[in-house]
């Protein structure tokens, strides 16, 4: 339930519940929590075999959904000894253990991988692999976004143009190893799971609630070379917009640097971008395209340009679903240690 926990104890971050703090255990399995299994093995080794056990009992004749959402690559930054000394020779720890943590999730795709095709399962199945934000560049983060600009939490390309690939028997021969460079936003995945599912991605529920429609496109006619151009042409951003080749930035950038090949390094040896760039008087504007690295502003050169972006993020801003998430709920430690027994769960305040 929270993002950081220990890779090894699964435990994060303390509680007060009747005037004594707690340290409730971060791990549920899918009904209950995760009694038993917490403080046994490596996190991730956890979460593979969890994997590799639905695929090895899975009917070969029934479609299959898995989502396999690992904790690695983040923090805290822990992996087994044995995947650090691979990259010993990188002196920056947080170098060293994040390369070594992005090994582990290699070894444990190619295990998935090697399952289906041991069940003879390859051949019918599609399988995304995507990032949901840039690396992390701030002390501890261990990542390096070079030559983009800036990195996790942030707009800049370095914080949302993310590594991701499509692979599987269902990819066409043709399109194999090709290499798009049109917009893919997350969110397009699930439209495109449905799609293949044969099942509307329109959410019935979600009307009812007065909640805004799936944002998602389906990407299969793209990925299986139907045609060669996305259905997608912008991306709204939080706050901003990507639009054809242009992106705007509208409000306050933090991270508004760039690493070089070997980061950290002398000039930053803990890591940090400390540049900050005001783009919310005054917008800014980048031809990505051109400009991959968004080294030059180009809204004073462009005015047609930045105003009709301007609009575009204007009418993408009016729909935005932006809920009152209200405040941090100091019960949830009490039904913690009391109706979970020290774990973290689910609750309503």
């Amino acid at each position: 339930f929270h993002h950081a926990n220990d890779y090894y104890t699964e435990k994060n971050e303390n509680c007060m519940y009747d005037k004594k703090q707690h340290s409730p255990t971060d791990l549920w399995m899918t009904e209950g929590p995760g009694v038993g299994f917490n403080g046994t093995v490596y996190e991730e080794e956890m979460f593979k075999k969890h994997v590799m056990n639905v695929l090895g009992n899975h009917s070969v004749d029934t479609p299959l959904f898995l989502y396999y959402a690992p904790h690695i690559v983040h923090t805290p930054l822990q992996v087994p000894q044995s995947y650090q000394d691979r990259y010993a020779f990188i002196d920056d720890m947080d170098r060293r253990i994040y390369h070594a943590m992005v090994a582990y999730l290699d070894d444990v795709i190619g295990n998935i991988t090697a399952k289906l095709h041991e069940r003879d399962m390859w051949n019918n199945t599609l399988i995304v692999v995507s990032s949901d934000n840039g690396g992390p560049e701030y002390p501890g983060g261990g990542a390096n976004n070079f030559p983009h600009r800036g990195g996790k939490m942030t707009n800049w390309q370095g914080g949302v143009r993310v590594n991701a690939f499509a692979s599987g028997g269902m990819i066409p021969a043709a399109m194999r190893g090709q290499k798009y460079e049109g917009l893919v936003a997350l969110a397009d995945w699930y439209a495109t799971f449905c799609s293949l599912a044969g099942v509307d991605k329109f959410d019935e529920r979600a009307k009812d609630a007065n909640l805004p429609p799936v944002d998602g496109l389906d990407m299969w006619p793209m990925l299986s070379g139907q045609n060669m151009t996305s259905p997608r042409t912008e991306v709204p951003l939080s706050p901003g917009l990507i639009s054809g080749g242009y992106k705007i930035l509208v409000s306050r950038m933090m991270q508004a640097g760039w690493t070089g090949p070997q980061y950290p390094n002398s000039t930053k040896p803990k890591g940090g971008i400390d540049a900050v760039m005001d783009c919310s008087k005054h917008n800014c504007l980048f031809n990505i395209k051109e400009d991959p690295e968004e080294r030059n502003n180009i809204a004073d050169s462009q005015p047609d340009i930045l105003k009709h972006m301007q609009e575009r993020w204007t009418a993408w801003n009016a729909t935005a679903f932006n809920p009152i998430r209200g405040k941090v709920w100091p019960g949830a430690c009490e039904v913690a240690v009391e109706t979970y027994h020290g774990y973290w769960g689910p609750f309503l305040p």
